[in-house]
């Protein structure tokens, strides 16, 4: 079964959604992306090329030598060649760039207008914008890489696979910060590995534990991992010159619930259970309440994600271990470990760790 129809519900369910607070002074929206259906290929360098021609001598861009010069030899990768024409033509394309990838100084706070251009057209703004996505994403400017993103359009992308694992990155870690984004997350990772052809290895696998340790993560929001998921985003955003309300917002809920997590443990040592703690319950800066019951009322529905032996509940430790030590294990500890890590799994989730284990017999060089 693929991904996306069992976690189709996800973004709405009520089991995510009521993970944590949300705070007034952090109601931020992940952008809507609506997809298509079927699949998407990464494109050839020739037609990257014609679309790349097409597109300049539209918009009275193209001059025949410079763009040969520019686009250069198949040495180089498609993305580099692609980036070297429309810099050459948009010394904006160039600039902007530059200053997103560059490790001398901070990543940009806002989003430069060429990337986010609606005079561009469509082919170059999307391809643009996916590689400045990317760029972001490595330097851990997660909210503007992602802003980048909305601006895709991932059918008129020469290399969907990067820009959906990209955007799953920055998902991903901004999932301690808002929920939604866990959802957002779960999306990205489903379309990468159901509907992209072609997905390179270090992609599928990656993507794979992040699919897995989403599932891990408590509920509760005064989880001390949680806690310390917000004490990174923290850090990032201090690191990244990024102290304002935002920040300020995300240390006041981490005091706040390291205080909460105190009371609990208080309550406990006194005997009187493990209750939410605090006399009202409230978030600061006027939150709804924290803490909340989460146990269901019912049967989980075909969307939610469990945890728990036989629930698809997946130790992506011993994921990242056998990564490391696959090609040296004998055949036979191999078989033991795709059995070991499937064997309670239930059948939607098989086909993904079987895919898991194929990557790395392809990164190993291991038969089968």
């Amino acid at each position: 079964m693929k991904l996306q129809y069992w976690l189709a519900g996800l973004a709405t369910g009520a089991t995510i959604a009521a993970a944590e607070p949300v705070f007034a002074a952090e109601k931020v929206t992940p952008p809507q992306t609506v997809y298509s259906f079927g699949t998407y290929r990464p494109m050839t360098p020739a037609a990257v090329q014609t679309k790349l021609q097409a597109a300049l001598q539209a918009a009275g861009k193209y001059e025949a030598t410079r763009f040969t010069k520019a686009w250069g030899t198949d040495t180089q990768s498609l993305r580099a060649r692609f980036i070297a024409v429309l810099s050459a033509e948009y010394p904006a394309v160039a600039a902007a760039l530059a200053e997103a990838q560059a490790a001398d100084i901070l990543p940009p706070s806002t989003i430069p207008p060429i990337i986010t251009d609606p005079q561009l057209d469509s082919f170059l703004r999307s391809n643009l914008a996916a590689a400045y996505t990317e760029a972001l994403a490595r330097r851990r400017s997660y909210e503007e890489s992602l802003t980048a993103a909305a601006v895709v359009k991932p059918e008129e992308l020469a290399d969907p696979a990067s820009y959906f694992f990209y955007k799953a990155v920055a998902e991903y870690s901004l999932g301690a910060v808002k929920t939604e984004y866990r959802a957002a997350a779960m999306r990205s990772i489903s379309r990468l590995l159901d509907d992209v052809l072609e997905t390179p290895d270090r992609y599928r696998m990656v993507a794979t534990l992040m699919f897995f340790d989403i599932q891990r993560w408590s509920k509760d929001p005064k989880d001390l991992a949680n806690i310390g998921r917000l004490m990174d985003n923290s850090g990032r955003r201090l690191e990244l010159a990024k102290g304002g309300p935002q920040t300020q917002d995300i240390q006041k809920r981490i005091v706040f619930r390291l205080d909460e997590k105190i009371k609990e443990l208080e309550k406990k040592q006194k005997g009187g259970g493990g209750g939410g703690g605090g006399s009202d319950g409230q978030c600061p800066s006027g939150g709804p309440p924290g803490g909340g019951s989460t146990q269901s009322s019912g049967p989980a529905g075909d969307s939610t994600i469990m945890g728990g032996s036989g629930e698809g509940k997946v130790d992506e430790k011993k994921l990242r271990h056998y990564a490391e030590v696959w090609g040296k294990l004998p055949a036979a500890e191999r078989a033991k470990a795709v059995q070991e890590i499937t064997r309670d799994l239930p059948p939607k989730f098989k086909p993904m760790i079987e895919d898991y284990f194929k990557s790395l017999n392809r990164i190993h060089g291991v038969r089968p």
